[in-house]
């Protein structure tokens, strides 16, 4: 009810709130977030072992290096938004790539494994996400867009999402 407006003429579908919000559905986001953290953790796995992401940064710099790249016409280039390409040049140009390479490693393994064993799933499928939309925004497709829709629902089935889970147990003991 909204103190501006009265009450709200929006009802939450049944089938959306079953989805979302009933336990009964825990072992499809069980799914989901196995899937998708198994795919974080494969991402990070030879990032982790690689000396050009764990030491130099090298690999993220070539990456890096190629997303801001503007070939010639009609080629287009890997960024599309202006904004976008000034950040990541100006990340190159303070040679950031050698503490980022590390954050993104880490950060893939992290995501990865809280999304496995059902921790704090709805924070893990956030960083999932924004690191997805990231890689999007500079120019990489692959399977992005399918996990950035899967961690965006995650997201709001947050509640549900983990009761298979660690979150279960951290729930109970929260009262939650």
């Amino acid at each position: 009810m909204s103190k501006f407006f009265g009450p709200s003429p929006l009802k939450e579908s049944p089938f959306i709130k079953f989805l979302f919000s009933n336990t009964k559905m825990a072992w499809l986001w069980l799914i989901i977030r196995v899937y998708v953290g198994y795919q974080w953790v494969t991402a990070s796995l030879h990032k982790l072992s690689d000396p050009a992401w764990m030491q130099s940064g090298e690999a993220l710099k070539g990456y890096w290096m190629h997303a801001v790249s503007i070939p010639e016409a009609p080629a287009k280039p890997p960024i599309n938004f202006e904004w976008y390409r000034t950040f990541i040049q100006s990340m190159l140009d303070s040679q950031s790539y050698v503490w980022f390479a590390k954050l993104i490693a880490i950060g893939e393994f992290t995501v990865g494994v809280a999304l496995i064993i059902g921790l704090f799933v709805g924070l893990a499928a956030f960083f999932g996400g924004l690191m997805n939309l990231n890689f999007l925004l500079a120019g990489s497709l692959s399977s992005g867009p399918v996990l950035l829709v899967l961690e965006i629902l995650l997201v709001i089935a947050w509640k549900i999402a983990g009761h298979l889970g660690v979150n279960y147990f951290i729930h109970k003991r929260l009262g939650t």
